[in-house]
């Protein structure tokens, strides 16, 4: 493995405040990363059973003379739930878990909402560190302190605010990812340039290929990039009253077709979020706001990249679009009944508005939908 600068992004939120560390063989150098948040030298690991087999052991050897209680969730979306926060909880409670100890959040977005969900309401409050195995969880879901499970009502309907104590970010676990859930990742990596960072798409642009390929200081730069823009934002704005709505660029729709599929294997979140930046842009368009080249250069990029761009490329039957513009409804971001849309004015340059007429949205969903 070619040493590479391990670099730190810094979250500011006063005596919230937390690093996210960046940079391959993290998990190796765990103990000495750890040194500063434990009390004592113990340490609860959650995670699944897919990455305990292959990151598990990596991460007890990493932590040394510390001693680790782990528990392994099965892996999947339906782990998201009031059954596994229950077994999760009480494996804390019967493994002593005390308010000055530390849960690691070992996996992807699925593990670090869980974990974070149970580590704020575990003796009321309990540190937690995230160490993110998926694309995705570390430039989004790890960063930022949002935790939550699932409802039958909708995603991420039960949930805290719980900033982590420390976020290790290793590129090299990137190398065991399929194609397809870092691309799925990579949804989320575009959705920053998209929504503040033109200069950041246009470097997508040229170097998403070699970055998919597995260039490290590349996959390095990008997670990087994209948790400076995460951290920046919820520094102005921890609980989502104003700016932080930005982040959801692409998730009112992504959210409605996730319902629509199921919350299966049809649908992965970052696709749905390429998808829905891609729709995102679209609308703005047609409703004027942005020019149409810029959709077109959004959905350009996505297909380049060999990732889900339209409706067109979800498997399956999907409702029509006044159905899933209902969906849309269950939105978290819903207030007084009425929708907010992330829109844009062009690359880069995106904005909150409750102001898209209805009709709009089903007009563009119903074309979408005839291309399928």
């Amino acid at each position: 493995m070619n040493p590479m600068q391990t670099e730190t992004v810094h979250v500011p939120l006063g005596d919230r405040s937390y690093n996210v560390r960046i940079g391959e063989g993290l998990i190796e150098a765990a103990a000495a990363e750890f040194a500063p948040v434990l009390d004592r030298p113990r340490v609860a690991v959650l995670t699944d059973e897919t990455v305990a087999e292959a990151h598990l052991e990596r991460l007890k050897t990493g932590l040394g003379s510390i001693e680790v209680t782990s528990l392994a969730l099965p892996p999947g979306e339906a782990t998201k739930s009031w059954a596994a926060l229950e077994r999760t909880v009480e494996w804390m409670l019967a493994e002593k878990i005390e308010r000055r100890d530390v849960l690691i959040a070992l996996g992807g977005g699925v593990i670090g909402d869980l974990g974070g969900f149970a580590a704020a309401i575990l003796r009321r409050g309990i540190r937690y560190v995230q160490i993110p195995t998926s694309l995705l969880a570390q430039v989004d879901s790890s960063v930022g302190g949002k935790t939550a499970i699932n409802s039958p009502a909708g995603k991420n309907l039960i949930g805290a605010f719980h900033q982590p104590a420390l976020v290790l970010a290793d590129i090299s676990v990137l190398n065991t990812l399929t194609k397809r859930d870092f691309l799925a990742g990579y949804g989320e990596v575009v959705k920053y340039g998209l929504l503040g960072d033109a200069a950041f798409f246009e470097w997508l642009e040229t170097n998403g290929p070699a970055l998919a390929a597995g260039d490290a200081a590349m996959r390095a730069y990008a997670v990087r990039r994209s948790v400076e823009m995460k951290a920046e934002i919820v520094a102005r704005d921890e609980t989502e009253q104003g700016d932080r709505a930005l982040l959801n660029l692409g998730h009112t729709f992504c959210h409605a077709l996730e319902a629509a599929t199921g919350y299966s294997d049809r649908l992965l979140h970052g696709e749905g979020v390429a998808i829905g930046c891609a729709l995102a842009f679209e609308l703005s368009s047609r409703l004027g706001f942005c020019a149409q080249e810029d959709p077109s250069r959004v959905r350009a990029h996505l297909k380049a990249m060999g990732m889900k761009t339209d409706l067109s490329d979800i498997p399956g039957e999907l409702p029509d679009a006044e159905a899933l513009v209902d969906l849309m409804g269950q939105d978290k971001k819903v207030i007084d009944g009425q929708l907010r849309f992330i829109m844009a004015r062009g690359i880069g340059e995106t904005y909150v508005t409750s102001d898209v007429p209805r009709e709009a949205v089903v007009t563009l969903l119903a074309d979408a939908l005839k291309s399928k």
